[in-house]
């Protein structure tokens, strides 16, 4: 791993090396992107400082086609840092300064809200499937033993114009299969489809669970899981309204759509799935596609980074830091600057 993470460095110099007449960088005219630049690093907090030297930056992995990339670890990122005398960012290497990606139940929480259509088509024909899918995805995303930074609720939409919950946002397992099992034929009063007003008030409940934790100063995202069979036939809300609720969603709200069988609205379910749309030609073939998005899901769950090192810089007020991530081949980075001022020895992790 050592010898990886000295590749990964001197490929990476090399890079700094052909890249100084570039002057397009906030770092001056000597350091650009990689010319292949597949992974994209969002930052979402910091950086923040912790004296007596710690620096702590929160942000999420995503690859090309923005899909998330999850499990990265610390031999994963590359540090550099330009401090007042350096021409150029340089490479940090372990030995000067420790690192580590802090676990996420410490400073993040993943919340699954699984949307379920359960108007009279669902109920009337596939019923059992749809409970057996169901059953299978909260199983691949809540472990068995409760951990306080997974959590999953389950709502349900007919032709009402109620966003009807089946099970609150939980970290019990055997909760939320409770509640799927519990789903029968005579739950809905309205066998009509009001998806779009399905997507309206997921959105809101994906926003207030987001406030909560920011009022707690928890670090939060949200996945919400659509399923459906087929079309909005309600009409109680404009098409546009419920496309402008996604595309008006925080970055912290990933959306995933499902759907099954040939009635269903493609383009609609494409434009709401921003973050993924999987369609299962049968109800039989339900259990496989919702295993699928269960892996998208854990891979978003796990794509977001709280990285921590110790800064070898001792003094000024804009220094620059560059992280550069690796997986496989592809390489992304994310520059900033920091206020190193009172920097001393003796930093912890």
């Amino acid at each position: 791993m050592k010898q990886l993470i000295l590749i990964f460095g001197l490929l990476s110099l090399v890079v700094l090396g052909n890249s100084c007449k570039d002057d397009d960088a906030e770092f001056g005219d000597c350091w650009r992107a990689p010319n292949k630049t597949q992974l994209k690093l969002t930052l979402l907090e910091g950086p923040t400082i912790s004296l007596p030297s710690k620096v702590s930056i929160f942000f999420k992995v995503t690859d090309s086609n923005n899909n998330p990339v999850g499990y990265l670890k610390e031999d994963n990122f590359v540090i550099y840092e330009k401090g007042i005398n350096d021409p150029c960012p340089r490479v940090i290497s372990v030995f000067e300064a420790k690192r580590k990606i802090s676990g996420r139940q410490q400073v993040f929480n993943h919340t699954t809200l699984l949307v379920l259509d359960l108007s009279g088509s669902v109920l009337q024909q596939s019923l059992q499937q749809v409970k057996d899918a169901a059953n299978a995805f909260v199983t691949q995303i809540v472990p068995p033993l409760p951990d306080p930074s997974i959590s999953m609720g389950i709502y349900w939409f007919d032709g009402e114009d109620v966003l009807h919950e089946l099970e609150p946002v939980t970290n019990s397992l055997t909760d939320l299969k409770n509640a799927i099992n519990g789903v029968n034929q005579n739950i809905s009063n309205d066998n009509s489809t009001d998806l779009y007003g399905a997507v309206i008030k997921a959105d809101a409940k994906a926003d207030s669970i987001l406030a909560v934790y920011q009022a707690a100063d928890v670090t939060s995202a949200t996945s919400i899981v659509l399923f459906t069979d087929g079309e909005d036939r309600a009409n109680r809300y404009p098409k546009q309204t419920a496309y402008d609720a996604v595309a008006n969603s925080p970055k912290e709200v990933s959306w995933f759509t499902l759907g099954v069988g040939n009635e269903i609205n493609v383009p609609d379910l494409q434009k709401i799935g921003r973050n993924g749309f999987f369609q299962a030609a049968s109800v039989e073939q339900l259990t496989n596609v919702f295993k699928q998005i269960a892996d998208v899901v854990n891979n978003e769950a796990n794509s977001y980074y709280f990285f921590e090192y110790c800064s070898p810089i001792r003094n000024g007020s804009n220094n620059g830091l560059i992280i550069e991530a690796y997986d496989g081949t592809e390489v992304g980075f994310l520059q900033q600057n920091f206020d190193a001022t009172g920097f001393t020895g003796g930093c912890q992790l």
